[in-house]
């Protein structure tokens, strides 16, 4: 994974996970990946992965089992499109509206580029 300038590593990470979520690599009610096994897989240092696993925690999407490592809860799925929803509405869609109108694109122009795929 290349990670970019434009947001903090763990930040990056949780998008990992939501990706591994959505696409259904990770399992409902399976054990992911450990702190050390995801540290070593995308080269970062394990207090980062700590820290996402942390917020994904705190977010019910995921739980620790003692002496197990960390699993998926069964409505992961769910919160994550949830998640992902709220930062697109919040963050990205203002983005792009500001970037839009800079740009002079239409709402319209849009609609039809977006019909055209």
């Amino acid at each position: 994974m290349i990670f970019k300038d434009d947001k903090p590593i763990y930040r990056q990470i949780i998008d990992y996970c939501f990706n591994c979520i959505l696409s259904g690599e990770w399992q409902t009610a399976l054990r992911i990946p450990s702190v050390r096994e995801m540290a070593v897989e995308l080269a970062v240092n394990s207090h980062t992965v700590m820290k996402a696993y942390e917020y994904l925690q705190i977010h019910g999407i995921i739980s620790p089992r003692r002496g197990m490592g960390f699993f998926l809860e069964e409505n992961a799925k769910e919160s994550v499109n949830t998640a992902r929803r709220d930062e697109f509405f919040e963050t990205t869609l203002p983005e792009l509206f500001s970037e839009m109108k800079i740009l002079g694109i239409g709402i319209d122009e849009i609609t039809t580029r977006w019909h055209k795929t």
